[in-house]
């Protein structure tokens, strides 16, 4: 099974709506069964959850003290992916999420502000020798700084080039439990999710091989 956490110090950068997304991507993908996570306090992906018609993505309750113990059970169960959202600005409580991570989606919206705050996160990512990438969230339609920040992120590592626009349909779709694949299957948001979850595979199984490669050498 391969566990995915969405981690961001910075709060408001669009983890929970991710998780929710990616989610949704890997079953309509035939990716899945993917199982999601919910590992912040505030509970919101699994109050989107809870309002959800659709059976799948499963929620598996869990608390971070109990997630490797968890992760391993749903493993057993079956699960193919695993999407774990995450607290902002708890250090100690991310990293131990972190530890139990095959791979790091890192939101980031392309403000100063958020890119001056994204080092905190790549550090603890790093330092939990963990994969990631990153992913442009709430961006503007042809607004220059998202360039801006796409370049300043990759000095950092890999971004996304799928990315996520400040698109008003985002929201309108968790409001119900759904994602924009199911509200509007052939938008451009839908194509945005999809296309980052090709992506993210594609990382997954590039770092999978690398990792594999590693311990035979």
């Amino acid at each position: 099974m391969h566990v995915i956490v969405l981690a961001s110090q910075k709060g408001g950068a669009g983890k929970t709506t991710l998780a929710a997304h990616i989610a949704v991507a890997v079953e309509a993908a035939g990716d899945g069964p993917a199982v999601l996570i919910d590992a912040d306090p505030q509970g919101s992906l699994s109050a989107w959850w809870n309002v959800r018609e659709a059976q799948t993505p499963t929620l598996a309750p869990t608390t971070i003290a109990e997630l490797p113990a968890k992760l391993a059970a749903l493993a057993e169960a079956g699960y193919a992916v695993a999407v774990v959202d995450t607290p902002p600005a708890i250090t100690e409580a991310i990293g131990a999420v972190l530890r139990s991570a095959d791979f790091v989606v890192i939101p980031t919206r392309p403000s100063p502000h958020d890119l001056r705050a994204v080092g905190s996160t790549v550090e603890l990512v790093r330092a939990a020798g963990k994969p990631f990438v990153f992913a442009v969230t709430q961006a503007k339609a042809n607004a220059r700084l998202t360039v801006q920040a796409m370049a300043a992120l990759s000095e950092h590592g890999t971004v996304a080039p799928a990315v996520v626009h400040d698109r008003v349909d985002y929201a309108g779709s968790m409001i119900d439990g759904r994602t924009v694949q199911e509200t509007d299957p052939k938008g451009r948001s839908a194509g945005e999710m999809f296309e980052l979850w090709r992506f993210v595979k594609a990382q997954m199984a590039k770092s999978t091989k690398a990792r594999k490669e590693g311990k035979g050498s």
